[in-house]
């Protein structure tokens, strides 16, 4: 944000994919009335030439007299080197203001840099006894309106989301968001899928080409699988396996953030579900509870130590819940 003369004279926000950065934006919106402003952002301008040129040079050559920077990059091609430069060209600098809020919104991007992972978020939607699903495996059993809509906002703010093939042979899920007008927010659809399972006419694959859709699989996959979904659209990421030859979450993990992918949400499958949690993947617990029990029986999230008391994720709670 840009500010002359206890005005707002400029604007921005990182686009889409992650270019153009935000700095440009509101320098483009601010126009001339950039010269002379403070620039209030929440992460230090960067300093590295990419598709475009470095922020902290876009902000230099605007003109902007001073600078409030909420949090360092820890990437190696900027950490401190921004700063510095707007020192250099005589902008006054203060950094640390709403420090705590800036590593919020910024969380998934410092673990990428720092760690090599994206942030996960696990959404869960369970009956008051903690069923997650009928005994057959049906999960839809549960939804409710509230809970759906909050759900497609949930997607429209990861950048991606992740289900187990399991979830797609059982529920034939879409996983995009339908919410009025965010469809174009849908994130990536994910599968973990270490057989290749997932049908050629889910639909996941038939609308592959309208959406981007990946499957995390094992490099011996069949080939004659792989290419057929290829050809509808489907790009499939080969990931190492653990011992007991499913798909390693940690591989997975550094596979999508290789990819530029810094905000993840699990969506579906209770193994899945249970082995990013004994991998201590999970960032963030959107948990919905319905008022009901499933007197017949069902099926729980088990073996990852669910139900015991986590201090340290922030719950979603809501009366109803979807998928």
């Amino acid at each position: 944000m840009l500010v002359r003369e206890g005005s707002i004279v400029g604007r921005g926000w990182t686009q889409k994919g992650g270019r153009p950065h935000a700095e440009t934006e509101a320098l483009a919106r601010a126009g001339e009335r950039a010269r002379g402003a403070t620039a209030y952002v929440s992460l230090e301008p960067c300093a590295h030439r990419g598709a475009t040129g470095p922020c902290s040079e876009a902000l230099i050559k605007a003109g902007i007299a001073r600078a409030v920077i909420a949090l360092e990059d820890p990437d190696p091609r900027v950490n401190g080197q921004g700063i510095a430069r707007l020192h250099a060209a005589g902008a006054v600098v203060t950094t640390g203001l709403c420090r705590k809020l800036a590593e919020e919104l910024n969380l998934g991007f410092l673990l990428r840099v720092t760690l090599g992972r994206p942030l996960f978020t696990l959404k869960l939607a369970t009956s008051l006894d903690g069923r997650i699903a009928t005994r057959s495996g049906d999960s839809k059993w549960i939804t409710g309106e509230q809970a759906r809509a909050r759900a497609h906002l949930l997607r429209a703010t990861h950048d991606a989301v992740l289900v187990g093939s399991g979830t797609v042979l059982a529920d034939d899920p879409d996983l995009r968001c339908r919410l009025p007008g965010l469809a174009d927010r849908s994130p990536v659809r994910l599968v973990a899928d270490t057989r290749l399972r997932t049908p050629a006419d889910a639909r996941l694959v038939r609308t592959a080409g309208e959406t981007p859709t990946w499957i995390l699989t094992t490099p011996h996959a069949d080939p004659a699988k792989r290419a057929l979904l290829a050809d509808a659209g489907v790009e499939t990421i080969d990931v190492g396996t653990d011992n007991q030859g499913r798909l390693d979450p940690v591989a997975m993990a550094g596979a999508l953030a290789a990819r530029g992918l810094t905000r993840v949400m699990l969506e579906g499958g209770g193994t899945l579900a249970a082995a990013f949690l004994r991998a201590n993947l999970i960032d963030r617990l959107a948990w919905f509870t319905a008022p009901k029990r499933r007197r017949d029986g069902g099926r729980r999230l088990t073996g990852a130590g669910v139900g015991q008391r986590r201090t340290d994720i922030p719950a979603q709670q809501g009366g109803a819940n979807g998928e």
